[in-house]
């Protein structure tokens, strides 16, 4: 699991990334100034930065040009100011991508997948689920068929997730809601069959595959490609 430092001093946008991240599977520490974000951000155990502009203490220009005095830790600098002097600065210090506020959640989450994917720490190989050319990596919690990435749901992505580590297995309705839904369900399990319809129209339909099987009055499995 992936582990991102919020450096904002806005507690209400800190909160909300908080939140946003921590649904989308990664681990969040937060930092409302300069000065605790950069000593925050030299741990080892940080994987990427958010990194705001206007910060007290230590600006994230300042900021970001000392950490990479010591570290190649991915920097995304966060700001209100659609300023390009300000994105040529925040860029010649060494951040990896820049977004203006307010910005769409999903357009971040998606750079954060690209930043982590390209600073992959030398020598760490990704923790990847793969079948054919389907490949979950669980490390930037995003997932590819080939060159494309698919945009999942956090419940989808848990759902193929569990049916990776669980292939040429027949998994009943009854187990996909527990390990998945993480609850014992009484009642319709209907749920399933919509969010393995919902996985089949973004890869199966998609990509003219066949990923995942029915097994006539089981459940679902993926199995191996012979």
């Amino acid at each position: 699991m992936s582990k991102i430092l919020i450096v904002e001093d806005e507690a209400k946008i800190a909160r909300f990334l908080e939140l946003e991240l921590k649904h989308e599977g990664y681990e969040t520490e937060t930092a409302g100034d300069g000065r605790t974000g950069l000593e925050k951000a030299l741990k080892k155990d940080v994987d990427l930065v958010l990194l705001d502009i206007m910060l007290p203490g230590l600006s994230g220009i300042e900021v970001c040009r000392r950490i990479r005095q010591e570290s190649q830790v991915p920097v995304i600098m966060l700001t209100a100011k659609d300023d390009v002097t300000d994105k040529v600065a925040g860029l010649d210090t060494g951040a990896d991508d820049y977004m203006t506020k307010p910005f769409a959640i999903e357009e971040l989450l998606a750079r954060i997948r690209v930043a982590l994917n390209r600073h992959a720490r030398p020598g760490h190989k990704p923790n990847l689920l793969t079948h054919g050319k389907l490949v979950l990596n669980l490390s930037s919690h995003s997932a590819h068929y080939g060159e494309d990435e698919l945009t999942l749901t956090k419940k989808e992505y848990e759902l193929l997730e569990y049916l990776l580590r669980n292939k040429n297995i027949a998994l009943t309705r009854e187990q996909l809601l527990n390990n998945v839904w993480d609850y014992d369900y009484f009642g319709d399990t209907n749920v399933v069959d919509v969010y393995i319809r919902y996985l089949r129209q973004k890869i199966d339909d998609r990509f003219k595959v066949h990923i995942i099987s029915t097994v006539r009055g089981v459940g679902y499995i993926i199995k191996d490609e012979r």
